[in-house]
């Protein structure tokens, strides 16, 4: 009797303690570092883990490096080997919190709330605080956010032969369907 009873607790204690997790394996983060009258420097990776424990609004993103395309394999090549040394940092990743966050709260209508937290690219992290859009939908919530970061505050070197084509204020999208 004992031993069903045990059982049956941990069963529910572990559903109860999952519910308070959502997730997504198939996140999308663009980002944009083009400069006038020069080739677009774009590249979208839609393979970015997130996962958002609820009760404290605390949120973790994980992007592997080379999961980043580009229209032409030779600018993917460049990132990965001179750039961002996907090699030697092969993801970046976000740790915070969504400020003011509570579950309850979040219906059909979107909202801003503010993400604030740090974010590590190329072995260099940035504390950072950014304004989010978060809507309810059918399945789970979205999460929706824009930005930029500074390559420089990232020891991101870009080579002085391209320096005139790249950006380095890069604009950076983020869209996410968390279940």
């Amino acid at each position: 009797m004992n031993r069903t009873l045990l059982l049956f607790l941990l069963f529910f204690s572990n559903t109860i303690l999952a519910q308070d997790k959502i997730t997504t394996s198939k996140g999308t983060i663009v980002f944009e570092a083009s400069v006038a009258f020069f080739e677009a420097v774009t590249a979208k990776n839609d393979q970015v883990h997130c996962v958002l424990y609820s009760p404290k609004g605390h949120i973790n993103f994980v992007a592997y490096v080379r999961d980043f395309h580009f229209e032409r394999s030779l600018m993917e090549q460049h990132f990965n080997e001179n750039y961002l040394e996907s090699d030697r940092y092969p993801k970046a990743t976000f740790k915070g919190i969504i400020e003011k966050f509570d579950l309850k709260n979040i219906t059909t209508t979107s909202k801003t709330h503010y993400i604030k937290g740090k974010i590590y690219i190329h072995g260099k992290s940035k504390g950072i605080r950014v304004p989010a859009s978060i809507v309810k939908t059918k399945t789970g919530i979205k999460i929706t956010t824009n930005f930029s970061l500074n390559t420089d505050d990232f020891k991101i070197e870009i080579p002085f032969m391209v320096r005139n084509k790249i950006a380095k204020e890069v604009n950076v999208s983020v869209d996410m369907d968390l279940k």
